[in-house]
């Protein structure tokens, strides 16, 4: 005989019925108060003494069902573990003193996680945290279909990262990949929405979340800043010579129109290419003067 499998079920918020606080408070003083005033004034009958205590202790038990709610808390009522609501009425309000209450901050919160050492797309190993800005936007998901809600982010936050981590390269991705150092705007919203698809569970959504860290691990971060540096300057060698060009055949063109002087070919690429020595040299140029002719 096999067994069924039991389902998770899912809760949901919903308004409790509680009453206004002050009027309860009033009337329980005023009953926990009259009855040894009545029991003051005749002690002699015994139905005024039944009637001050039992006054007395009708007074008790309304004051104990109060409780106070600041702005952005809500207080679960619960009846033997049955879930009657959620109270999000700020004051102080009331409930029949035999319901239990369990109060919930629904205030914006925000987690920096921990530093990780994960692998990126390429299997470099980085250095990767994040800053998560989340709040609880269902009081009985949060408290009742996970064991603890706070940790729970913790934990789906770390995982959010590592799977975040394995789908861009830290930097120098394909042509038109997306890496995680040169296009963080697009990583924070990937990252937000795969934080939002795990924490749904618990009642949470995240309304923010961005890389706060991020960096090489330090056994190769030397050598990526070589990397990095051999790079640059490859990229500003690219540059000079890109300018070099140009200005060699600025210089050529206003020659030929200016009729400064007639150069063939022979003479026109040694001219280019002293200027690009020149022009694209580390150090500067030694000139020599030729006091001969041109051709000489």
């Amino acid at each position: 005989m096999t067994q069924t499998p039991t389902t998770h079920s899912r809760s949901a918020e919903r308004p409790a019925r509680t009453a206004n606080g002050i009027l309860m408070l009033l009337l329980g003083l005023l009953l926990l108060a009259g009855g040894p005033l009545g029991i003051a004034q005749d002690p002699e009958n015994g139905l005024v003494i039944l009637g001050g205590v039992v006054a007395g202790v009708v007074g008790l038990l309304l004051l104990c069902g109060l409780y106070s709610l600041q702005p952005n808390e809500g207080m679960a009522i619960l009846l033997f573990g049955d879930y009657r609501g959620t109270d999000r009425k700020t004051g102080l309000r009331w409930v029949l003193p035999w319901y239990s209450r369990k109060k919930i901050s629904l205030r914006v919160r925000n987690l920096t996680s921990d530093k990780l050492k994960v692998n990126d797309k390429r299997g470099n190993p980085i250095e990767i945290a994040a800053n998560v800005v989340w709040r609880v936007e269902d009081s009985a998901q949060a408290l009742f279909d996970v064991d603890d809600y706070a940790a729970f982010v913790n934990i789906q936050v770390d995982t959010g990262l590592r799977d975040l981590a394995s789908h861009y390269a830290y930097d120098h991705g394909e042509e038109h990949e997306l890496t995680l150092r040169a296009d963080a705007e697009e990583v924070a919203a990937r990252l937000r929405e795969e934080l939002a698809g795990r924490v749904k569970v618990a009642g949470v959504v995240v309304d923010e979340a961005r890389l706060a860290h991020l960096a090489y691990a330090p056994e190769i971060a030397s050598a990526m800043l070589k990397r990095q540096q051999a790079e640059a300057v490859l990229a500003a060698r690219r540059l000079i010579v890109k300018g070099a060009v140009g200005m060699v055949e600025t210089a050529l063109l206003d020659l030929g129109e200016r009729e400064v002087v007639e150069l063939d070919e022979d003479r026109k690429a040694a001219m280019v290419s002293n200027l690009l020595v020149v022009l694209c040299a580390d150090r500067e140029a030694q000139p020599v003067v030729n006091t001969g002719t041109l051709y000489g």
